[in-house]
């Protein structure tokens, strides 16, 4: 896998610092399970030491997949400025035609996503549907529950 995967500093340090407390917080905590567990005698019947250890096994492919995102991070300088084209960064006001419903969407990168609050990966299908249109443009985007038909009404880029 060696796709790049496009986000900001913050999303960036975001990351990081998720990696970091794993590392030196998350996993000293689950270390110490094991060996609490390891000291209670037999191992082939020790359900608690099976528990901390699967456990601690999730959690180290939680932080390798961390990390991999990182190693294939570039860090993307969001644009300032408004020129009616949806770019990473920007804060998209869109009208969704089928229900007749406004919706707004800040195209981030990794580990910055939050549907619920409108912050949308920039490589899911929707944010890749509207990369590059203007507004005033009507799209039409496949997305796994079917295909949005919506247009652009603005695009503007909000202050860090």
């Amino acid at each position: 896998m060696s796709d790049r995967i496009p986000m900001t500093r913050a999303g960036y340090e975001k990351l990081r610092a998720e990696i970091d407390h794993l590392n030196s917080v998350e996993m000293p905590k689950l270390a110490a399970r094991v060996a609490a567990a390891r000291s209670e005698g037999d191992l082939s019947e020790n359900a608690e030491y099976h528990g901390a250890r699967e456990s601690q096994g999730m959690m180290q492919a939680k932080i390798n997949m961390l990390a991999d995102k990182l190693a294939r991070a570039v860090i993307v300088e969001r644009a300032k400025e408004a020129n009616g084209e949806v770019v990473f960064g920007a804060t998209v006001v869109v009208k969704d035609l089928k229900f007749n419903e406004e919706e707004v969407y800040v195209l981030v990168g990794a580990g910055e996503e939050d549907f619920d609050t409108g912050r949308i990966n920039v490589a899911s299908p929707l944010a890749q549907g509207l990369l590059g249109k203007r507004v005033g443009e009507t799209v039409s985007i496949q997305v796994p529950a079917g295909t949005m038909r919506m247009e652009i009404l603005e695009v503007r880029f909000e202050e860090d």
